[in-house]
């Protein structure tokens, strides 16, 4: 399998659980801005969305889209419990935080790395993800992980996500249980290996 990614980026929760699940795979760095595989192809000659995270199984079929692939990855390695069995209320609360890092926060980011985002508009954007910060902030309140007893797909995307709070200076104060959840995910093998792969640790 080949994963193209950018390093830091959302694909890294993809790369994360890719690991958790003990896969063989081949990186491939992609310039976003290009377009442009380290090599100098075309990206949308293999993904024609554009980005990353996208996954090139051996048969040659692409999957994209970071949830999507997760699932995949999870349900190809039950053994790895990055999702809990189908029809158990478990596998439910961890889809529930996937789609809430993935709308609520994910894209909550987003105006603030895109340069053409007005300046006058970046503290609204801080104070709405701050206050969204807090609630995760609260739900980690006695738990080891944010979905449940287990570490799933949640935590690998919800510490992919929160990793960007101090590039884009969110207030991070009075976070006491994300700073003590990052330390413990970072902690994880396949999560330093996967930081380590890509340049980042």
């Amino acid at each position: 399998m080949k994963l193209f990614y950018k390093p830091g980026a959302c694909s890294l929760a993809s790369h994360i659980a890719l690991r958790e699940a003990g896969e063989e795979i081949t990186l491939i760095s992609v310039d976003l801005m290009k377009k442009r595989l380290e090599d100098g192809e075309d990206f949308f000659a293999i993904n024609p969305k554009g980005q990353v995270p996208a996954l090139l199984l051996d048969d040659n079929t692409l999957i994209t889209e970071g949830v999507a692939i997760m699932q995949y990855v999870a349900d190809n390695a039950p053994q790895s419990q990055l999702l809990p069995a189908v029809g158990t209320l478990p596998r439910y609360k961890a889809l529930e935080w996937l789609n809430y890092i993935a709308t609520e926060l994910h894209k909550g980011f987003t105006p603030l790395f895109r340069p053409d985002t007005p300046e006058e508009y970046k503290p609204t954007v801080r104070a709405q993800l701050e206050k969204k910060l807090h609630y995760v902030n609260d739900a980690l309140s006695g738990n080891g992980w944010i979905a449940g007893e287990h570490f799933t797909l949640a935590d690998g995307y919800l510490f992919t996500v929160l990793r960007w709070a101090h590039a884009v200076k969110l207030d991070m104060s009075g976070l006491g249980n994300i700073e003590a959840y990052m330390a413990r995910v970072s902690a994880r093998p396949a999560v330093a290996a996967a930081l380590s792969a890509e340049g980042i640790a």
